[in-house]
């Protein structure tokens, strides 16, 4: 027999036990409650994007325009995993998600998260609302075909533009109300794991064919006082009209503010239902040359107007170029451009052939916080000449041998280049010797095309055969500073000769130690240590991975 007060007690435990549970599963678990959003932190002119409370470096892979289906996504995740990516890049299209006004369907979406899930990839959505490549055609039809509602441009000669106006009213707040509606979802599917890590609201906005919208509304605006606000961030003290300040740049300008206060707009009501980092990404001017703004998409986010895009847009944390220039010279360049004015640096597209993998050790050199190829998917689809040729596990073989250097230290080295000096140089199309200057104390010397062993230019030992895989410059290396005399080194393709820096003028370098190693929990372990022939003559990095801790020392 069971006592009475047995039974009581017995009956009192297990109701405990069923409320307990009840709790427990309506609550969140202590790993997902401590999970942090996303952010973009700056200190020290460095900034990195944290995930889940640490730094997280973007290697990523943005799919072609029309895999923005679920149809496609099965041909998206073996390319992305085939390059070692850690991020997908993918549009999600106004015209998908309010096919009707007023009706949303978040149906593609929901399925695209819970792949990515799946598939260990995060993502980065491309909001293709009022501009994608500056065009409304991702706009829905109710959108499009209303240019009574919704006017487009006016240019000078008083004929429409394929362009919507940036002057308008209803059709912010038309997109406003769908990206809302998006970011409300996300935060609904997504606000705890962070599978979606980053926001681009709009796609390479800007005008070509009207440097700016002279529509009456417009000139009435163009007649009135530039912004305080613009005023402050150009240094300038005298106000008055958009031609009395600016002058000949002033039609440029003009439009750069209102696409720029446009999107941040959007982007602002979009972070107040879910505060996510968001960027804007440039159809780039040209880096080297001087040219006139009808000649570019006028009022994008161009190197020129970084600073009017920072003004008027607050919400936006980064102003990022698409690089599609091949040649060294124009590509460096517009890396340097866009690391102005406290901008971090991050290359949302760029191409997927041959020649454009080895940017990322320039990119990351300069403390980019990622990278990422264009039309990464096996659709079928290539945007050749602007990529490769063929997007198959051949074709993408560049990217995928310098992904897998960083792929198993991603968190690693994104919280050393947050926190430590780092340096990167890309094979030059020259494909010449390049110097670094690691502080004064210390150089580092890069060649491109020598064997591991010896010199080319060793004439007594007879013509050397050419290094296979060099038909294009493919090679480039990256470099942090860990102490004073202690560096991380990785790359491909390239021969590295440390030296002594001016500071150090008349003494000879030795190395102390150079092991080969990788990261275990944040922590350093060596695999093996080089020495003899794989340091006699620089050390030599191939097209297999390696990660090096270098200690310097003199005698």
């Amino acid at each position: 027999m069971i006592s009475t007060h047995a039974k009581l007690t017995r009956r009192f435990l297990m109701g405990a036990c069923a409320g307990l549970m009840m709790v427990s599963a309506a609550m969140p678990t202590v790993a997902q409650a401590v999970k942090e959003s996303p952010r973009i932190e700056k200190k020290n002119g460095k900034a990195a994007l944290f995930v889940d409370g640490a730094p997280y470096l973007i290697l990523g892979g943005q799919a072609n325009n029309s895999s923005n289906y679920v149809s496609q996504l099965p041909k998206v995740w073996p390319a992305l995993k085939d390059i070692h990516a850690n991020t997908l890049e993918i549009p999600v299209a106004w015209e998908q998600i309010e096919p009707k006004e007023g009706q949303f369907d978040f149906s593609y979406v929901d399925e695209l998260v819970k792949q990515a899930r799946a598939n260990d990839m995060r993502l980065v959505l491309l909001w293709f609302g009022t501009w994608k490549n500056t065009s409304p055609n991702y706009t829905p039809d109710w959108v499009k075909l209303d240019n009574k509602r919704f006017p487009r441009i006016t240019k000078k000669d008083g004929t429409m533009s394929y362009c919507l106006s940036p002057m308008e009213r209803t059709t912010l707040e038309a997109d406003k109300s769908a990206f809302v509606a998006l970011m409300t979802h996300l935060k609904k599917i997504d606000g705890d794991q962070h599978t979606v890590i980053m926001i681009q609201p709009q796609n390479e906005s800007g005008t070509y064919g009207s440097v700016r919208d002279y529509s009456p509304k417009a000139e009435k605006v163009f007649a009135g006082q530039v912004p305080a606000a613009l005023l402050k961030k150009k240094g300038i003290a005298k106000g008055g009209s958009w031609s009395q300040v600016f002058g000949k740049h002033a039609d440029e300008y003009f439009h750069a503010w209102h696409i720029a206060s446009y999107i941040n707009e959007i982007a602002a009501a979009g972070r107040k239902v879910y505060d996510l980092p968001m960027f804007v990404n440039a159809a780039l001017r040209e880096p080297l040359v001087e040219v006139g703004p009808e000649t570019y998409s006028s009022g994008g986010p161009t190197h020129n107007v970084i600073d009017i895009y920072q003004a008027a847009a607050p919400a936006i944390d980064i102003i990022a170029p698409d690089i599609y220039k091949r040649d060294s010279a124009n590509y460096e360049a517009a890396l340097s451009h866009y690391t102005k004015h406290n901008n971090p640096l991050f290359v949302p597209e760029t191409g997927s052939d041959t020649e454009f993998a080895r940017y990322i050790f320039s990119v990351l050199g300069r403390g980019g916080i990622g990278f990422s190829p264009f039309g990464i998917d096996y659709t079928g689809y290539t945007n050749y000449p602007l990529g490769g040729r063929h997007i198959n596990p051949e074709g993408l073989k560049p990217f995928r041998e310098k992904y897998a250097l960083f792929a198993p230290m991603m968190r690693d080295w994104a919280k050393i280049a947050y926190e430590k000096p780092v340096w990167g140089v890309a094979e030059a199309d020259d494909r010449k010797p390049q110097s670094i200057d690691l502080g004064g104390k210390w150089k580092l010397d890069v060649m491109y095309g020598e064997w591991q062993f010896g010199l080319t230019e060793w004439t007594w030992l007879g013509k050397f055969d050419p290094v296979p895989g060099r038909e294009k410059p493919n090679g480039g290396v990256v470099v942090a500073q860990l102490s004073e005399d202690e560096f991380l080194v990785t790359g491909v393709h390239a021969r590295l000769n440390f030296g002594v820096g001016d500071k150090q003028k008349g003494k000879n370098l030795i190395f102390r130690a150079v092991e080969q190693g990788h990261f275990e929990n944040g922590k350093w372990v060596v695999d093996f240590v080089w020495n003899g022939d794989q340091t006699d003559y620089g050390l030599n990095l191939t097209g297999e991975p390696a990660i090096l801790k270098i200690k310097l020392a003199t005698y």
